[in-house]
């Protein structure tokens, strides 16, 4: 299997570069999920590193390489996404409700 050499941003990982599988397509996974094990012996911590583009080429705007980011709040990201699908709500909102209504419905502009 052919591997690459990829830095990693932020988190405990920040600055090593680490290699990593590549896929069938030559790219790394899109999600990297890293499990530290807990020293009091408890379920272990999972880090998650987000594939992201590395850099661009000045001239032509080519794609250079890859790169991970730390996601602090490890958000599951390996679905797919199908035009069907409902959106991601957010946690702060109830499904079915607009952000800049009130829970009954009403847009906070008709007060006035």
């Amino acid at each position: 299997m052919k591997s690459e050499d990829t830095p990693f941003e932020g988190g405990p990982l920040d600055g090593r570069v680490l290699p990593i599988l590549l896929g069938p397509t030559g790219h790394p996974p899109k999600v990297y999920r890293v499990p530290v094990p807990d020293a009091a012996g408890g379920p272990p911590t999972v880090l998650v590193y987000r594939r992201v583009q590395a850099a661009t080429s000045k001239r032509l705007g080519l794609h250079q390489g890859w790169k991970y980011e730390y996601d602090p709040e490890g958000r599951s990201g390996g679905k797919l996404k199908w035009p069907w699908s409902k959106p991601d709500t957010t946690p702060g909102t109830a499904p079915g409700i607009k952000p800049d209504t009130t829970p009954d419905g009403k847009s906070d502009d008709a007060d006035e």
